[in-house]
């Protein structure tokens, strides 16, 4: 996509993300029957040129529910530069050292790349991840499958990262959960927030796919595994 299709995108897709605001209402009562928390750490990485700001709303439900919801902490997200990636793995360390257990990652857009270059650098601390809109097959980081659970969360209307390149390759471990909505509007997408929190609520070591409940289906086009 050049500059000038990318820019056209994105203007079409803010348009749609402030839309959706008033077609949230419905669904976003559904955040209530989100399951709680155990307590555990959740690092929440933001896209491309965004910083923390982007996902206050995503880190104060997980906080609400019951998790330690962090932000990455490294100003705005540049991509895959050395910097980033070293940084980053010391923030990741810090927080799985500081509770003595493994850390959750939620990676929006440029940050679900981010999410999978950490799991392959540092498996022994993350419990899992989950991507947002994430152009996974466009950064693909080290061959062979994730050494740790992955849900690939993604809209097949999404003009800034066409969905197939948010799918990934499905195991054992590893998903994709489509929902409808923009890419800029992923980060406080009611059925996103609920595919988040569903997986972050599973007991470390027992992953299954997602399967939405009778309430929740009509949220979720369809859901491969």
């Amino acid at each position: 996509m050049n500059a000038l299709a990318f820019h056209d995108a994105l203007g079409r897709d803010l348009s749609a993300a402030v839309r959706e605001f008033g077609s949230f209402a419905a669904p976003a009562r559904l955040l209530g029957l989100a399951p709680p928390g155990d307590g555990h750490s959740v690092l929440v990485l933001p896209g491309w040129c965004a910083d923390d700001d982007s996902t206050r709303l995503l880190r104060w439900y997980l906080t609400v529910l019951g998790y330690r919801a962090h932000g990455w902490g490294l100003g705005p997200n540049r991509g895959l530069a050395g910097w980033s990636t070293a940084r980053m793995t010391r923030r990741l360390d810090q927080l799985a050292d500081k509770r003595g257990r493994t850390v959750s990652i939620v990676g929006w857009s440029l940050g679900g790349v981010l999410a999978r270059a950490l799991a392959h650098e540092r498996p022994e601390a993350v419990r899992l991840i989950i991507t947002l809109g994430s152009p996974l097959r466009d950064h693909p980081t080290k061959p062979g499958l994730l050494p740790v659970p992955c849900t690939s969360v993604y809209s097949s209307s999404d003009p800034i990262v066409p969905y197939r390149r948010s799918q990934i390759e499905p195991g054992p471990t590893c998903e994709n959960v489509e929902v409808r909505g923009s890419h800029v509007g992923l980060g406080h997408n009611p059925a996103a927030m609920l595919v988040v929190a569903d997986r972050l609520a599973q007991p470390e070591g027992l992953w299954r796919p997602f399967q939405p409940g009778p309430a929740l289906a009509s949220l979720y086009p369809a859901v491969t595994a």
